[in-house]
């Protein structure tokens, strides 16, 4: 079946590339799983902060959940990297997701994301300019809140 949307487009050509990767882990064009996949681990704790403190989560929804996180990162970035290799660039950067993101539809994340983007550019700008003078007050540790 071939989608012929914007978003349709996008997953025809994730899915029928050729293999040929960054080679990261890679065994003859195989990327290994654990390489493919965001560590469960992260993926429990992220789903732990949303649910009541007694919930429990499921193996099987864990593994899901992973899934599903590491697919929709991979289709992001991938077209993010076709954005960049049209414009003759080598690093995807956080201009780059966020369009993506724009791109295939998801204007609802693009838009805080952008914000976050934004707001750590100038904490990271700050954080700069006062190792520049040699106010060191925190050692450099932040901690970034953005409202979405």
């Amino acid at each position: 079946m071939v989608d012929n949307t914007k978003e349709g487009e996008a997953l025809n050509k994730y899915y029928n590339t050729s293999g040929a990767g960054s080679g990261f882990g890679e065994d003859e064009g195989v990327i290994k799983e654990q390489d493919r996949l965001v560590p469960i681990a992260n993926v429990g704790r992220i789903m732990k902060q949303i649910l009541p403190p007694n919930a429990k989560i499921s193996k099987e929804a864990k593994e899901t959940m992973q899934e599903c996180a590491s697919e929709f990162i991979s289709f992001v970035t991938g077209e993010a990297s076709d954005k960049c290799q049209k414009e003759k660039r080598k690093t995807v950067n956080g201009d780059d997701i966020c369009w993506a993101l724009g791109s295939l539809g998801f204007d609802e994340y693009a838009e805080p994301l952008r914000r976050y983007l934004n707001r750590f550019r100038e904490l990271e700008g700050e954080r700069a300019n006062q190792n520049k003078t040699g106010n060191k007050r925190d050692g450099g540790a932040r901690e970034l809140v953005v409202d979405m």
